[in-house]
C-alpha cells in the first residue's frame, strides 16, 4: 500500500505562509519518527512526500529525510516555475518525483496560466517529473489550459481539489471538476477530504458522494489514496482516514482498489 501524500515540517524551519498557532494539533514538528510507527501498524510500505513551503531549501531538507527513511518512496517539492533558470533549480535526485506549488496562497485564480507558469510547467515534463495541482473550486477552469499547453506533463489534482463538504454543497464543484477528466494527463488523489468536513462530526458516508463523483469522472485508473498526514489529524486519526476510504471503496474489485490504493501511485510517481 501506498500512501500517495504525506508531509513532515519543523516549524521556523522555512517559510509556511498557511502556518499559525491557532491550528492547534499542527503547530508542532512532524517527522518520519512520528509517522513511521503508524505506517508499520496500517501495512503502508511507500509514502509520497510532499513540499509545505515555496521553496528549494526545504526541498533539499525533504529528500535529506527520504535518503535516511526508506518508507519515503518520492518526493514531491518545489521550484519558482516562472524563473528563466528553472532548469538550474531541479535536482538530480532518485527520490525527486514531482514539483508543487502553493496555489491557493497565490492573490490571482489564474496564476496558474500566465506564459512564464506554463513555460516552466512545460520544462518539468521535458525533465521527466510530475505536478501536482492544489487547487480549489474556483481554480478548475484554469487547468484545461494547463493540460493542453503541457500536454506531456503528468497532472494530478491534490484532495480533489477541497470539494466543500461541511456546506454539504457539490453541484459547482462537481460541474468544474467534470470537463477535467477528458484530458488523459489528469489524475486525482483522493486525499485531504476529511478536513473539508466537519471536523469535529464528520462521518464517512458525508464524503461518498465527492467519491462516487471522483470515480465516475476518473474512474479506478486516475485515483490515489492519500492521507494528507498530519494536516488530517485536524479531523481524524490516521488510522480512521485509512478505514473510512477502505469502507468508501470496498464495492471495487481487488484489482481496483489495488490500484487505488497502490499501483496508481507508484507508474504515475515512478517509485
Amino acid at each position: 500500500m501506498i500512501d500517495s501524500h504525506q508531509h513532515f515540517w519543523q516549524v521556523g524551519r522555512f517559510d509556511y505562509p498557511w502556518m499559525s498557532e491557532d491550528l492547534g494539533v499542527l503547530y508542532r514538528d512532524y517527522l518520519p519518527s512520528d509517522l513511521s510507527p503508524i505506517l508499520q501498524r496500517n501495512g503502508i510500505n511507500l509514502t509520497v512526500l510532499v513540499q509545505a513551503s515555496n521553496s528549494v531549501a526545504e526541498s533539499r531538507w525533504l529528500l535529506e529525510l527520504a535518503n535516511a527513511n526508506s518508507f519515503i518512496g518520492g518526493v514531491v517539492g518545489w521550484v519558482d516555475l516562472m524563473s528563466p533558470n528553472i532548469d538550474e533549480q531541479l535536482i538530480t535526485h532518485p527520490k525527486f518525483k514531482g514539483i508543487r506549488h502553493l496555489v491557493e496562497s497565490e492573490p490571482d485564480d489564474d496564476w496558474l496560466v500566465q506564459p512564464a507558469v506554463l513555460s516552466g510547467l512545460n520544462r518539468l515534463s521535458a525533465s521527466g517529473l510530475s505536478y501536482d495541482l492544489l487547487v480549489h473550486t474556483r481554480h478548475l477552469k484554469y487547468v484545461p489550459l494547463v493540460a493542453e499547453s503541457c500536454p506531456e506533463l503528468a497532472l494530478v489534482i491534490d484532495h480533489l481539489a477541497k470539494p466543500p463538504i461541511a456546506r454539504n454543497e457539490i453541484k459547482e464543484w462537481s460541474q468544474a471538476l467534470a470537463p477535467l477528466a477528458r484530458f488523459p494527463n489528469i489524475n486525482c488523489k483522493l486525499s485531504g477530504l476529511v478536513t473539508e468536513a466537519n471536523w469535529s462530526s464528520w462521518q464517512t458516508d458525508e464524503l461518498r458522494p465527492y467519491v462516487d463523483c471522483a470515480l465516475e469522472l476518473f474512474g479506478a485508473d486516475r485515483l490515489m489514496f492519500g492521507t494528507d498526514y498530519p494536516v488530517c489529524l485536524l479531523a481524524a486519526t490516521y488510522d480512521r482516514v485509512l478505514e473510512s476510504f477502505q469502507e468508501l471503496l470496498k464495492d471495487l474489485s481487488e484489482a481496483e482498489r489495488e490500484k487505488i490504493f497502490s499501483t496508481n501511485a507508484a507508474k504515475f510517481y515512478r517509485l
